[in-house]
């Protein structure tokens, strides 16, 4: 399959990039730095080095063309966090927060569509804290309501893009230890590493839209 990867850098989106490459799949690996993607030895890789608040996507648009007949699967992956009080939030701090984790992924759905074919599954990679009714943190106020954005997106996109035979699902993700989480909560350590999520995540991705659409699925050890 033919899949592209948003955030691909780091963290989950490279240890999923290896896992489909593992697999034997194509993979347009998207994220600003992609030092780490380049020691990756596969001719089915191809980094893109490229920053998702650009206003313009036509770069994106032109390695695809030249690469891919058509796309398989979309993972958007990129994703920022801060944890700060509510009080301390800036204006900057929203705009970053919304732009990477709710419009990037709505600029790269639009944009991937028409290369996308019956049977397409477009997966994002959302947070149980976009989850109405899930524990919350504070200091995530604003990151919680950009994911939780993401998801009423997903169920929308999945409505508009039935007709056309695509699927969109995503997952809500709980606690991964990724360098985002460390840099948010310094010393806390989570349940599950970015090599065990990523597998679940590519089995989804891969066979999940066969019986799944418009669904948000908490991924999660813990309960709520």
């Amino acid at each position: 399959m033919n899949v592209v990867i948003t955030g691909a850098g780091r963290g989950i989106g490279y240890a999923l990039t290896k896992t489909f490459l593992g697999e034997g799949h194509s993979v347009i690996a998207i994220s600003r730095n992609i030092e780490k993607l380049k020691s990756v030895n596969n001719k089915n890789l191809y980094p893109f080095s490229f920053d998702l608040r650009q206003p313009g996507y036509s770069d994106v648009l032109n390695l695809i063309k030249k690469t891919f007949q058509k796309v398989d699967i979309l993972i958007n992956n990129a994703g920022v966090m801060i944890n700060k009080p509510f009080g301390e939030m800036t204006d900057d701090d929203f705009d970053l927060l919304f732009n990477v984790n709710v419009k990037a992924a709505f600029k790269m759905i639009r944009e991937l569509v028409p290369f996308m074919e019956n049977g397409g599954h477009v997966v994002n990679i959302s947070s149980m804290g976009g989850v109405q009714g899930s524990v919350k943190f504070s200091g995530l106020s604003l990151y919680s309501a950009a994911k939780g954005a993401l998801n009423i997106l997903t169920e929308t996109m999945a409505l508009e893009l039935s007709d056309n035979g695509i699927s969109v699902n995503a997952l809500a993700l709980g606690a991964v230890q990724t360098e985002m989480l460390s840099a948010a909560f310094p010393g806390y350590e989570a349940p599950l590493n970015p090599d065990q999520i990523a597998s679940f995540i590519m089995d989804f991705a891969v066979s999940g839209n066969k019986v799944l659409n418009g669904k948000v699925l908490p991924v999660s050890l813990s309960t709520p």
